[in-house]
């Protein structure tokens, strides 16, 4: 047996597949309601954001049913928290807050470089620990129940927590981008950990995303349209097979060709209500596609089970 075999033979022997899927198998796994797909809207950015993301939805008829954002729980007001979680409830949405601050956010001098960029989504120090559960705790205690997680120590702190019932049983980690599952060891761990969802790299292949899948049973998000930062990768065309491979599968839908706005704040806030809006029309524009396939690939209803809805 070669040393590639030998290795194959091992990863195969811990449950984890030999190596990329390029047969493309047809994931077998579903969300709670049996659901292939759920669409996601990121990077909505408070609650007049949130309030166009959900006129546009209901004037195109798309369903949405997730929406994140990326600034962070710390930079939003009780009120603003407050009003989120009730809007998210009545229109039976998940609502998906970033736990922060990291180290790009403070003064660390290494997230700045571009060999140490990669410490940036990184909590920096206990004292960030702390802080990220702090924006953990605060979003709970508003009723939101879905918050990403960027650093592997936060989320584990997470997972404990939760376990010990000092979070609700029923808050979830969404794992960011800026934490990539890039491969199934990685994923496998990211679940033992206290995942609830899986953020992969924006340019994953379909193998690579089958593999993963194989791995582990937890929803996968993927940007279908990347923002230019994380790649720009526009993949409406993929979207049957996507899903075919990856289900249950959040296609995750930002822009190309627009700006970073985090953090974000009434100085940029006419800018993200504009995105948050064409991301929906991205959506449109991608269900129709989806459609005219033809495939029976089923999407979630409203609310369906497994959605971390608010609570207020």
């Amino acid at each position: 047996m070669s040393g590639s075999e030998a290795t194959r033979s091992f990863l195969e022997s811990i449950g984890l597949p030999g190596g990329d899927l390029h047969d493309l198998p047809s994931s077998e796994k579903r969300f709670p309601d049996g659901a292939h797909f759920r669409v996601e809207i990121p990077s909505v950015e408070g609650p007049r954001c949130l309030e166009a993301v959900l006129e546009e939805a209901e004037r195109l008829d798309v369903l949405v049913h997730r929406v994140s954002q990326g600034s962070g729980v710390f930079l939003q007001t009780d009120d603003e928290l407050a009003e989120l979680a009730r809007t998210g409830a009545e229109a039976r949405v998940e609502i998906s807050l970033f736990a922060r601050p990291n180290a790009a956010w403070d003064t660390s001098a290494m997230a700045r470089t571009p060999a140490g960029a990669v410490v940036a989504p990184t909590s920096r120090g206990q004292e960030q620990i702390v802080q990220g559960i702090e924006d953990v705790r605060r979003a709970a205690a508003h009723g939101i129940r879905s918050v990403l997680i960027a650093d592997l120590g936060l989320l584990s702190i997470f997972g404990a927590m939760r376990a010990a019932g000092d979070l609700p049983e029923d808050m979830q980690a969404k794992i960011s981008v800026m934490l990539p599952a890039a491969n199934p060891a990685a994923a496998r761990v990211l679940a033992q950990l206290g995942a609830n969802t899986l953020n992969l790299p924006t340019d994953l292949s379909l193998p690579q995303i089958a593999a993963i899948r194989a791995a582990v049973d937890l929803p996968l998000d993927l940007y279908v349209e990347a923002p230019d930062n994380i790649g720009g990768f526009v993949r409406l065309h993929e979207i049957p097979e996507i899903i075919r491979v990856a289900a249950p599968v959040y296609v995750k839908f930002g822009l190309r060709n627009s700006p970073s706005i985090y953090p974000s704040g009434e100085h940029l806030v006419d800018q993200a209500i504009a995105m948050a809006r064409e991301k929906v029309h991205r959506a449109a524009v991608a269900l129709e596609w989806l459609r005219r396939d033809g495939r029976d690939l089923r999407q979630s209803e409203p609310g369906a089970k497994g959605l971390g809805v608010p609570e207020p």
